[in-house]
């Protein structure tokens, strides 16, 4: 059906009542409802734009072969260690696993960090003289001599003694007045005997780490064993405090340090495995007494 109908006078189509335009229908056919409202547009963030040195050039590694140098990683696990390393550490090892006998466990039982200092500190004073310094006083009394004087040998020094037999032989003359031993000692049969005999003899010892710090008291790399055997009055309080700590510790204790053994300690993974095994027959145990 034509919409619209006559020409007027101007030349126009005249619309025809009652009729309605395409376009009128089709919007009016829409079905009636609410409004969807449109889905709201994601906000962008604002993008920071980096700062960037025009003098710094951006050089990326690249460590294929022939290029860049490996970064330095941690070898230590895959380092072939020399013998004498692996020894040591094997022998560490076997000192916890196997059962020590109390003789040798005893070293095992160093004195205690603040009184070991006290003990360095007092013997620092009693040094005995360097290869240097007795060179340059024999000298001097040369010298002396060869000018035809008389020389004054004065008080004999007060030093500590050092060197195992010499120690011996103090403690079994009953002139040494504390003896410190090494708990390091390697073969340990030089002073297994040692605390022994101290003690018979009624001479207070300690056990101290190590034989390298003993060493160094005597001008050498290494000493088995160390003894105070006079000092000046001025520290004769501080040797008798020191010989009471020490008797408490060792001394005192020579026959419960004589029953106790060592060693016996197993690694991560064996206690592990002891820990599974008594649990299995714990369970298995149990489930005996159920059907019983």
């Amino acid at each position: 059906m034509q919409p619209f109908g006559k020409l007027n006078s101007a030349g126009l189509a005249e619309p025809v009542i009652g009729v309605v335009p395409p376009k009128a229908a089709a919007k009016k056919a829409a079905p009636k409802g609410k409004k969807v409202a449109a889905a709201p547009l994601k906000a962008k963030k604002a993008a920071v734009k980096k700062v960037v040195n025009p003098l710094i050039e951006k050089r990326p590694k690249n460590f294929s072969i022939g290029n860049d140098i490996q970064p330095k990683r941690d070898l230590t696990r895959f380092v072939k260690w020399p013998q004498y390393v692996r020894l040591q550490r094997q022998k560490a090892i076997l000192k916890q696993r196997l059962k020590v006998p109390p003789a040798i466990n005893q070293f095992s039982k160093a004195l205690d960090k603040q009184t070991a200092t006290q003990a360095f500190k007092l013997l620092s004073k009693y040094r005995p003289e360097t290869a240097v310094e007795k060179k340059a006083r024999l000298t001097r009394a040369a010298e002396v001599v060869a000018k035809g004087g008389k020389v004054d040998q004065g008080q004999k020094p007060l030093y500590v003694k050092y060197g195992i037999n010499h120690i011996t032989a103090l403690v079994e003359a009953k002139k040494a007045q504390l003896v410190l031993i090494a708990h390091d000692v390697d073969p340990i049969e030089i002073v297994i005997w040692l605390p022994a005999l101290c003690r018979k003899m009624g001479v207070p010892y300690a056990i101290v780490k190590s034989k390298s710090r003993l060493g160094t008291v005597v001008h050498k790399k290494t000493a088995t064993a160390l003894a105070i055997t006079e000092v000046k009055p001025e520290d004769k309080q501080e040797l008798a405090a020191l010989v009471t700590a020490v008797k408490a510790n060792y001394n005192d204790k020579f026959e419960e340090h004589r029953r106790q053994w060592g060693g016996g300690i197993m690694g991560r993974k064996s206690i592990a495995r002891t820990a599974k095994k008594a649990k299995a027959l714990a369970a298995e145990q149990a489930k005996a007494r159920k059907v019983v």
